[in-house]
């Protein structure tokens, strides 16, 4: 396996701290979900941001191979689940992600939606371990 990327970032103070590169060109504070501040943001909106932005770019590779030009919208929802029945967490995500293509049917836009499922590396790194759920729109 060839590698092609590698990226790090670090994280202080978990769901209440902050989170940067290593040579800080990008940082972050961190919340936990549901506050809000200016310039912050939580673990949950880093991975729909992550997700929805290499799911279009998997649907653009896809859309090019069908030979379809019309631009695509990727919305990803993450969902924070706590399913505990005693004191000790025991937390879940679900993903839901809409998207839509000018020019395409419902019906073509769910079918390439569905092939970039396939090659997706989020989605291919979610698949078995939480709900993901793909709609047309």
């Amino acid at each position: 396996m060839k590698r092609i990327y590698t990226t790090k970032m670090i994280n202080t103070g978990g769901r209440s701290g902050e989170v940067h590169s290593p040579d800080h060109t990008f940082a972050l504070n961190i919340l936990p979900p549901g506050s809000k501040e200016e310039g912050a943001t939580n673990p949950e909106q880093l991975f729909a941001a992550g997700y929805s932005a290499c799911f279009n770019s998997a649907l653009s590779y896809i859309k090019e191979q069908a030979g379809f030009e019309g631009e695509s919208t990727i919305e990803v929802t993450v969902s924070l689940y706590n399913l505990s029945q005693t004191e000790l967490p025991d937390v879940q995500l679900s993903v839901e992600i809409t998207g839509h293509i000018a020019n395409a049917t419902i019906e073509e836009t769910m079918e390439l939606l569905q092939e970039a499922h396939e090659v997706c590396p989020y989605s291919r790194a979610t698949k078995g371990n939480i709900k993901v759920e793909i709609k047309a729109f």
